[in-house]
């Protein structure tokens, strides 16, 4: 049995002893470990993070870690589960009519990253991202299936791809440099400013001349 084994079977017994307390203490300690976790994988990659530190930082037993999540794989897994409602907001938001679906995508991207549950996500998504090439793939998948499939764009289905993958680029890039590295100014515009700004960018990938 390895090292790492035997620490995760000790710590996992260890919790035994702590008996988790009623349902709505488990969910509490179980979201406060998933809040952690994401913000660590963000920080520190797949590889620098380790689950005695999310529980240092959750102030909980290695074991209940275990005990919610499974080992580190799965808890990294939970923590790029797309929250069900940023999905349902770009659902909703590509069945915008074609001469307004500029401004309605650009609002969306906002509405998601100032949503505390999708924020974390987001953040969590794009920095592991950069340290883990599994969680590329999910970005990957994210950016083609949630931001890109909905697209009902385009002469036919080649240009809406085209049109889709340029729009996701730019909402990408958007949110990148307004909510994780707070650019300067366009992190301190209003929602408004940003919409008459980007808004018409993100118009012509719909529905302007792309050469």
């Amino acid at each position: 049995m390895s090292r790492s084994d035997r620490e995760r079977r000790a710590s996992a017994e260890h919790s035994d002893d702590l008996k988790p307390g009623p349902r709505d203490e488990r969910g509490v300690l179980a979201a406060r470990i998933l809040a952690v976790a994401r913000d660590a994988f963000a920080a520190n990659g797949y590889q620098g993070t380790s689950i005695r530190a999310i529980a240092r930082g959750a102030d909980v037993d290695p074991g209940l870690v275990y005990h919610y999540y499974g080992d580190k794989e799965a808890l990294l897994a939970a923590c790029l589960q797309v929250p069900p409602a940023m999905r349902d907001r770009i659902r909703e938001a590509w069945q915008t009519p074609a001469g307004a679906l500029g401004t309605a995508l650009v609002t969306v991207t906002m509405a998601n990253w100032s949503d505390p549950d999708a924020s974390a996500f987001l953040r969590a998504m794009v920095l592991t991202a950069a340290h883990h090439a599994d969680t590329r793939d999910l970005l990957r998948g994210l950016i083609q299936n949630q931001l890109m499939g909905p697209a009902t764009i385009g002469t036919d289905a080649d240009d809406a791809q085209r049109r889709a993958s340029l729009i996701a680029s730019q909402l990408l890039g958007f949110a990148m440099a307004r909510y994780v590295w707070g650019v300067e100014p366009l992190a301190s515009m209003t929602d408004d400013e940003v919409i008459a700004a980007v808004g018409p960018t993100i118009q012509r990938y719909v529905d302007g001349r792309l050469d």
